[in-house]
């Protein structure tokens, strides 16, 4: 059995250990059927994601020979495996990958299982968060993220990746666990100055740890990031969690942390 990762530089892990995947092509290759997740490609979406504009002459041979090279690579690392991970369909090739071998697929599946417990269970869904975030070693791929379906991928990774935090410091939040992760809030909101929710929850972190001061340095500075950047005012969910905390409204002290517990003004 192998298992992948993705969630950081390529890895694949063996029996016995590490395996390493030599030259550009090839990794581009196999991190392409990585992100398809079981699923078909064309043969002409991998040669494009390969070699982009400088595809060779006789490219159906090409991307042939490197589809052989990987399927004996694979095979080594797997001796007893009966059946060829790459296969071709009618629809394209193929990378078969059975169930928790590819952390991108379980990352998702745990992200998917706290949003179900979110409204009811915030210690079970901050633990669960918790595990999924550890999966990650760095930005997908590494250094090498390949071509524009490779990086397309990167992005709707980290997206979920966003969306992980996100309801990892609501759950914490509900469980008064402010303190705990304030510095994490910080660093979440300083790494990615745009994304109003790490906004809004840092903000309401420092309130309940008694710095309203900071809370409002907050938003301002949020402000001006906004109008800066972007030409815009604060979303009005963030404005509500400002005059929520102008007004010490109780709805930030204890309550679920999620803006819209506030009414607006």
């Amino acid at each position: 059995m192998l298992s992948f990762s993705i969630l950081g530089a390529l890895q694949i892990r063996t029996a016995l250990g590490p395996a390493e995947i030599s030259g550009d092509l090839q990794r581009t290759l196999i991190q392409t059927l990585l992100v398809n997740e079981g699923q078909s490609i064309s043969g002409e979406s991998l040669i494009e994601e390969m070699w982009g504009d400088s595809v060779p002459d006789n490219q159906a041979n090409a991307l042939q020979a490197h589809i052989s090279r990987l399927r004996r690579k694979l095979r080594s690392l797997e001796p007893d495996r009966v059946n060829s991970r790459v296969t071709i369909h009618p629809s394209g090739y193929r990378l078969t990958v059975g169930e928790g071998e590819l952390d991108a697929v379980e990352f998702i599946k745990t992200v998917r299982q706290a949003e179900v417990a979110a409204a009811s269970d915030p210690a079970t869904t901050a633990r669960l968060l918790a595990d999924a975030l550890a999966m990650w070693r760095g930005p997908v791929f590494g250094d090498f993220t390949g071509g524009t379906l490779c990086q397309l991928a990167c992005g709707r990774y980290e997206e979920h990746r966003m969306r992980a935090m996100e309801l990892r410091f609501d759950a914490e939040l509900s469980l008064r666990n402010h303190a705990a992760v304030l510095a994490e809030l910080h660093d979440a909101h300083t790494n990615h100055p745009l994304r109003e929710r790490f906004c809004e929850q840092l903000m309401i972190a420092l309130y309940r740890s008694g710095r309203q001061a900071d809370a409002l340095n907050v938003y301002r500075r949020m402000w001006q990031h906004l109008s800066d950047e972007l030409g815009i005012e604060p979303s009005p969910s963030l404005r509500r969690v400002e005059n929520a905390i102008l007004s010490h409204d109780p709805a930030l002290t204890w309550n679920s942390p999620a803006p819209v517990v506030l009414q607006p003004a």
